[in-house]
């Protein structure tokens, strides 16, 4: 089988996994999700003028000439809490005592921060003020953060606590976006055994079920363990059409590499229209892709695509990273031009060195700050073998070497972030 470039083959997986239509869901379970559709603003945020801090409002012209040695006194008037109507009014040598948030009164175009002033015990009716104000000095006007009417957030945006915040500040209480995606995982082999039992002859512990159900809760859509299937085509096909049924995407990993006789690979063929690849990338070359559902009989499962990830370790998780994310991130709405991550620069802190062999290398490193230079730097995570996981759990990045003997120390490389 001939190998395929990592853009072709990403790109056929995007083009079989398009948006899924957007839904109406509340602010409050709206992290993480995109936006379908601009938000824009009500009110003014904030609706009206308040106070930046604790102190008291005043008129500016009634502080002219006060300092530390000769401040100025002014009756006070009363006291105004956050919450509370802006009463009462300040005229003429009258101050007013103000709480961070509350609404200034009228009359008052100043606050003095209470830190300038003082209020003498055997004068408790007035405060000395001890620093001139200008118009305007710690008062926030409507409209300061968000103007009535202004679009606040574009279709496309990705929803993060402090959007969060400002579409309560707004007083939006839904928004539509593209939908949560449930991403259903399973493993097949009668090897593998969970964590916790013990391990037989030739068995080993499930840990890319694991991994992948952890990726998946990472991007924001919901995992759902489909769990530990054995070695039975009938077993493998029944885990498949339920995942369908009550999944947006299906992620298995084995049963992928050229030559595999796999139960996984047999009754695929015969659910799905799969796509059996090899990619030319290290690791993970191979790779699968279908629909259930497209001339596989299964009709109530249609349109549900199919990830065959290889079933090293590490191979599993960089697969997921860079064919299986971009296609979840495409299905829950995110921007065609943002689907695929994008490398940043870095520099090698030590050689990365590999061998010419026709693929494009992804190297597990760690990513280091330097103080002098700003730049990122580079250098290896760990053991870089398709079965080495500890250095994959240790990276936080993927450096991209193209074919060829690698970079020195010194020299720019690209990075893929990994999600944090």
């Amino acid at each position: 089988m001939a190998l395929r470039s990592l853009e072709d083959a990403r790109a056929e997986v995007l083009a079989a996994c398009p948006p899924r239509p957007p839904v109406t869901v509340a602010v409050a379970d709206a992290l993480g999700l995109v936006l379908a559709a601009p938000v824009v603003a009500a009110v003014d945020v904030p609706a009206f003028p308040n106070t930046a801090m604790d102190g008291f409002a005043v008129r500016a012209v009634d502080t002219a000439g006060a300092t530390e040695a000769g401040p100025v006194s002014l009756r006070i008037a009363g006291t105004i809490r956050a919450g509370q109507a802006p009463d009462p009014p300040v005229g003429p040598g009258e101050a007013v005592r103000i709480m961070t948030g509350a609404p200034m009164p009228p009359g008052a175009d100043a606050v003095v921060m209470v830190e300038r002033t003082a209020v003498a015990p055997d004068d408790p009716d007035h405060v000395r003020i001890a620093a001139v104000a200008a118009p305007g000095d710690h008062v926030r006007v409507p409209g300061d953060d968000v103007a009535g009417g202004a679009e606040v957030f574009a279709a496309g945006e990705v929803l993060g606590p402090g959007h969060l915040g400002v579409l309560a500040a707004v007083g939006v209480p839904s928004v539509l976006v593209g939908p949560r995606l449930r991403v259903g995982v399973f493993s097949t082999g009668d090897e593998l055994v969970p964590a916790g039992q013990p391990l037989g002859p030739g068995q080993i512990h499930d840990s890319n079920r694991v991994a992948l159900l952890s990726l998946v809760a990472r991007t924001g859509a919901v995992p759902v363990d489909l769990g530990l299937v054995r070695d039975d085509e009938d077993a493998i096909a029944a885990a498949i059409l339920d995942g369908a049924a009550r999944c947006d995407a299906l992620l298995t990993s084995g049963g992928v590499s050229m030559g595999d006789f796999d139960y996984v690979k047999v009754v695929l063929d015969r659910l799905a229209e799969m796509t059996w690849m090899q990619i030319a990338i290290r690791p993970a070359k191979p790779f699968a892709f279908g629909v259930v559902g497209r001339g596989g009989g299964a009709t109530e499962a249609a349109g549900v695509p199919v990830f065959g990830l290889p079933g090293n370790p590490v191979s599993s998780m960089v697969s997921f990273e860079l064919l299986a994310r971009p296609a979840l991130a495409r299905m829950a709405g995110v921007p065609d031009d943002r689907v695929v991550p994008r490398p940043r620069r870095a520099v090698a802190a030590e050689p990365l060195r590999r061998r010419p062999d026709g693929k494009v290398h992804y190297v597990r490193v760690r990513l280091e700050a330097d103080p002098d230079d700003g730049r990122l730097h580079a250098r290896s995570a760990g053991g870089q073998g398709s079965h080495q996981l500890l250095g994959m759990a240790r990276a936080d990045a993927l450096a991209v070497l193209p074919d060829g003997n690698g970079v020195g120390a010194g020299d720019p490389v690209d990075v893929l972030l990994l999600l944090d």
